[in-house]
């Protein structure tokens, strides 16, 4: 084997890290966090808020079942969850990279197989590459893009190359690409919504659908992977059933009734007192509070930047300024939440409350001048309010800086100086809580002259709309990882403001952002990524592009004790698939 190349066989489950070396040594058994003892059948119902109108996760139209991906689609590799960023063999039985990582080989698993018995070959994966490429969701289309050369080597050997890009993390972008079996899938249609069930190599099969209703999968009892070190353990359930609600009351009813087996919470005055019911005081309904050790997963209020109301700066921050957090959090939310300036809270990744080490001042040099002093030496934090409801000194603050912009109270209203045009906008919301905290929102700034109109939507509406940038102000929440990446360029890059369907919902468009992603995916060690990632968050928050609304430490589980989990918990958190149906209970 040359130099610096990197073995990665799925016998010995040595993987690829992002940064440093996998966890795990050749020949381990199972993942430390799956239980390689569960047993397997029975069934698991999911209850999902929401709907579908499509099986294909993997295009931008319609709204589609998400877990097909990964329980009928597989990538070649497969993620280590107790780490930042490292995969192990899937499909692939080898990859190989050399230490610039300016190309990829993945060898194919011979065991791998289609559920109709089709081996996977390398032309499936470069079909899938391709297709994705040309039309996939954005994300995909933007990232499969920067492969120069793509060949198959041999029947089962695929080479990727990167034309010296300078981007570390794409071997491991290309390891996670789903890989479709080319000769099942109409390119000609392949963009269009579909309720046909996919064909996959993983271990479920659709085998039931029930549009808007429900989707069934079963589990493959010829799965060519179930033995693989990364399998074992996981997919436990002989059946997976997703049953959706459109409304959120009845969704939690229903789990009350137990027609579902586990909810996510993330309301905290539900978590707080609304499990007062029979079976979870009767120890039937179990309650897991999760520690993670990923950035914390906060809300924002964010501004649409394209709205001529939001294109200063100084706007944004006054807006900022009026969101009273305290009051809120204490009078809707029990006093359960926390808040960070930043987007990685809660993580050795976030600059919020951190001065800039000389390494981050370096790669900030030519954009000094524009980042606000406090958010450079860490002295910058957000208000915090008396709790009254009518803080006086963020109302001063926050005028202040509208006066700059070139606003000025008329009576109650705030209006532009020159052409007297009131100050309003529209916040878009689709839940309860959404609405409740747009409308707490909505009395802060009136007491600026601004009038907030509240308009809320359904679920679909609110996505499309989302999509499509046609809003002034949502709430949105963008979850990170340990080892963020070329995602980012997706979340808030330049050339993502203008295309529909990525997540740069601010339409940021700053070129710092663009050099510390650049950073980002260039550096070589950890402590080098830590500082590019950390620039990156101050640069964000200097933009004020979004209201810092809340995050909670912890990720809260309610299950049926007939599910049950393993005593050890991933780094990433709760992972179903690690999961099995108590033999003991029905």
């Amino acid at each position: 084997m040359l130099a610096g190349l990197v073995p990665v066989r799925a016998e010995g489950a040595q993987g690829i890290a992002m940064h440093g070396s996998p966890a795990l040594p050749a020949g381990f058994t199972h993942m430390p966090y799956a239980n390689p003892d569960a047993p397997k059948g029975g069934r698991l119902i999911q209850g999902i808020l929401g709907t579908f109108d499509s099986l294909n996760p993997l295009i931008v139209r319609g709204q589609a079942v998400q877990q097909v991906r990964g329980f009928v689609i597989e990538s070649l590799m497969t993620r280590g969850n107790d780490e930042a960023f490292t995969l192990y063999g899937l499909l692939a039985e080898s990859i190989e990279t050399n230490d610039a990582r300016t190309y990829v080989t993945f060898r194919i698993n011979p065991r791998a197989q289609f559920s109709d018995g089709r081996p996977v070959t390398a032309d499936d994966v470069l079909f899938s590459w391709e297709l994705l490429r040309d039309k996939g969701r954005p994300n995909h289309r933007q990232f499969y893009a920067k492969v120069t050369k793509a060949e198959a080597l041999d029947a089962r050997t695929v080479r990727f190359d990167f034309g010296g890009q300078g981007d570390r993390e794409l071997p491991l972008i290309l390891g996670l690409m789903p890989v479709l079996p080319k000769h099942a899938i109409d390119v000609a249609t392949f963009e269009d919504t579909s309720m046909a069930a996919p064909l996959g190599s993983g271990p479920y099969r659709v085998t039931t659908v029930k549009p808007g209703a429900s989707v069934t999968l079963t589990r493959n009892p010829d799965y060519w992977g179930r033995d693989l070190p990364v399998n074992r353990g996981l997919w436990n359930f002989d059946e997976i059933r997703l049953d959706f609600y459109r409304e959120a009351n009845g969704h939690f009813e229903a789990f009350k009734r137990g027609l579902y087996d586990y909810r996510v919470e993330n309301e905290p005055s539900r978590w707080h007192d609304g499990y007062d019911f029979p079976a979870a005081r009767g120890g039937d309904v179990a309650r897991d509070s999760i520690k993670t050790g990923l950035p914390k997963p906060s809300e924002f209020l964010v501004f649409n930047t394209r709205r001529p109301m939001f294109a200063d700066v100084r706007v944004r921050r006054a807006l900022t300024l009026l969101f009273d957090f305290e009051w809120i959090n204490r009078n809707y939310f029990f006093g359960l939440y926390t808040r960070s300036g930043g987007f990685f809270a809660g993580s050795e990744l976030s600059a919020y409350g951190r001065a800039a080490d000389s390494g981050e001042r370096a790669l900030l040099q030519p954009y000094l001048a524009r980042l606000p002093s406090e958010i450079l030496d860490g002295s910058f934090r957000l208000p915090v309010s008396d709790g009254s409801g009518r803080d006086r000194g963020a109302l001063r603050t926050a005028l202040a800086l509208l006066s700059q912009a070139g606003y000025d109270l008329d009576g109650n209203l705030l209006r532009q100086r020159g052409t007297k045009i009131p100050f309003t906008f529209e916040i878009l919301v689709t839940t309860r809580d959404q609405e409740r905290i747009a409308l707490a929102y909505g009395r802060d700034l009136k007491r600026a002259g601004i009038t907030a109109s509240v308009r809320s939507v359904d679920g679909v509406q609110f996505d499309q709309r989302r999509l499509n940038f046609d809003f002034d102000m949502i709430q949105n929440r963008w979850d990170q990882s340990l080892s963020p990446g070329n995602e980012q360029s997706f979340y808030w890059g330049t050339q993502a403001a203008d295309l529909t369907g990525t997540r740069n919902y601010m339409g940021a468009r700053d070129p710092a952002i663009d050099a510390m992603i650049s950073a980002m995916l260039v550096a070589h060690d950890r402590p080098d990524f830590v500082t590019a990632v950390r620039a990156l968050d101050r640069v964000l928050m200097s933009g004020f592009y979004a209201i810092p609304l809340y995050y909670v430490g912890e990720q809260w589980i309610a299950r049926w004790n007939r599910i049950e989990r393993p005593a050890a918990t991933a780094l990433t958190g709760y992972l179903p698939e690690t999961w099995w149906h108590r033999p003991d209970r029905k």
